[in-house]
């Protein structure tokens, strides 16, 4: 799809489809005023005749004949007072709707619109972003995937002149969410830690400034990774340390770390998990595949900023080897661990890069992504993302990026008063805390290989992906880390 920033009115643009706003009250953006002139009053009488109501989210498309020509309008509604979230809503649903018109360019006539608290680039990274978003489709593992077009092939966004790079960064970010949303949409058995591995490799090879290294189970345990081994050992698959490197800073400048789980498929081990619905567990490895897609984005954007990217790669199998309830454990910090549940695999796997990340790059900053608890999802649901830190700069930072993308996360307790739920008799500590406060209590567990650090934890488990009928990685938390990234440039 190709984005052209554009200045021309609806009376002078000869698109074939035109995507317009309008609002409760039966009130017209401008653009839709302006088509009204050129188009004989055709948005005031569906809005008079409550074809289209203006809610936010609503759409209606038109289709008339002008100077001989079929022409689309979609309309869409902006409600009565826009904020951020629901501009977001309404561009979606105008994405959504002008794709079924198969109109083959588009001129979209929104970021005339007021939206509180925001400015005009801001909205024009989010057209580029929704309409682009709107095109993507999974299809790697259909034997005949479709042969329609991607249409719309070409999008004109009416915006200021000097603000074209506005649509390149929205587009950029676009590509990073596909990105994470094929990785965790392959299925487990295509979606392995090599297949991760190969993807660094690849994704190193196609930029100049990307370095990729993979570190095998067999290194891991000889550099007594042993927390993270004991959960890839249980695995054909071996386990595997994937290290990505993105230079767009100088070499004095501090280096930024992300660390996203990747289990690609979790039974829970031992500790197994019931059969219903365990073929999502394919998403588990949703943290690295967001870090995957962020890092996608930042290249594209060429942010000027020193970023190492680290997966802990691994599937959690039952098998004869597979680490067993009542297991104990050294990580690669010399601390010990109690494994009383297998199926709290995530934290083994993370603790321990965690450690090597800390070891070898001494960041500035460490931002784990994980989907590690169905506690953060059962809090939180689907709307916000679970942040934990004990950095208060940090937490600033990403309520504030969570705020600008409209992809927000929560801060939740990470209190000291909560460690002690971790305690073991028989090690340093145990891999789960109880049943009480388990999105805190993993939390906990991770700020042990972290202290001295600015490090912030995100649990991704309720916003990931989706169930049931629209069953798929939603691409987030690609756009708040992005804008999170971005915030440390300016």
């Amino acid at each position: 799809m190709e984005f052209v920033l554009t200045q021309e009115g609806v009376q002078s643009l000869s698109g074939k489809g035109l995507v317009l706003g309008v609002y409760e009250d039966a009130k017209r953006s401008p653009s839709a005023e302006a088509a009204d002139q050129r188009f004989g009053d055709v948005v005031k009488q569906a809005l008079e005749a409550g074809v289209i109501k203006g809610k936010a989210g609503q759409t209606q498309h038109l289709t008339i004949q002008s100077d001989g020509q079929w022409v689309s309008l979609v309309l869409v509604g902006l409600g009565k007072e826009v904020t951020p979230s629901s501009y977001i809503k309404s561009l979606n649903a105008a994405a959504s709707a002008a794709k079924a018109t198969k109109a083959d360019e588009l001129a979209v006539y929104l970021s005339e619109v007021d939206v509180a608290g925001v400015d005009e680039r801001w909205k024009l990274v989010q057209i580029a972003k929704a309409f682009d978003q709107s095109q993507y489709r999974f299809e790697a593992c259909k034997s005949k995937p479709s042969e329609d077009p991607v249409t719309p092939g070409k999008v004109f966004v009416q915006g200021s002149a000097d603000l074209s790079a506005a649509l390149a960064e929205g587009q950029a970010i676009s590509l990073g969410m596909s990105y994470m949303k094929d990785l965790a949409n392959l299925p487990g058995n295509i979606c392995t830690p090599t297949y991760l591995a190969k993807q660094a490799v690849e994704l190193a090879e196609s930029s100049g400034k990307v370095q990729s290294k993979v570190i095998d189970e067999s290194e891991l345990e000889e550099m007594g990774a042993g927390s993270f081994v004991s959960v890839s050992k249980g695995s054909t698959e071996p386990g595997k340390l994937i290290l990505m490197e993105y230079r767009g800073a100088g070499q004095n400048d501090p280096m930024h770390a992300l660390v996203g789980k990747g289990i690609t498929f979790d039974t829970g081990g031992i500790s197994l998990k019931p059969g219903a619905s365990m073929d999502e567990m394919k998403f588990d490895m949703s943290g690295a595949a967001s870090v995957f897609g962020t890092l996608k984005a930042v290249v594209e954007m060429q942010l000027p900023i020193n970023l190492v990217c680290a997966i802990a790669a691994a599937e959690n199998m039952p098998a004869g080897n597979a680490s067993k309830p009542g297991d104990i454990v050294t990580s690669l910090s010399g601390q010990t661990i109690e494994i009383l549940n297998t199926d709290a695999e995530g934290r083994l796997v993370l603790c321990d890069t965690l450690t090597h990340v800390i070891n070898e790059y001494k960041p500035a900053s460490i931002v784990d992504i994980a989907t590690l608890t169905g506690a953060c999802m059962m809090a939180l649901g689907e709307v916000n993302s679970g942040l934990f830190t004990q950095d208060e700069g940090m937490a600033e930072e990403l309520l504030e990026a969570g705020k600008q993308s409209v992809d927000p996360v929560w801060r939740l307790p990470l209190e000291e008063a909560y460690q002690e739920q971790l305690d073991s008799n028989f090690a340093d500590m145990a891999n789960i805390g109880g049943r009480m406060a388990g999105a805190t209590t993993a939390a906990c567990f991770l700020s042990r290989y972290t202290k001295g650090y600015r490090w912030a934890h995100l649990d991704i488990a309720g916003t990931a992906n989706q169930s049931g009928k629209a069953k798929g990685s939603t691409g987030r938390p690609v756009s708040l880390l992005v804008q999170y990234l971005k915030g440390k440039t300016q």
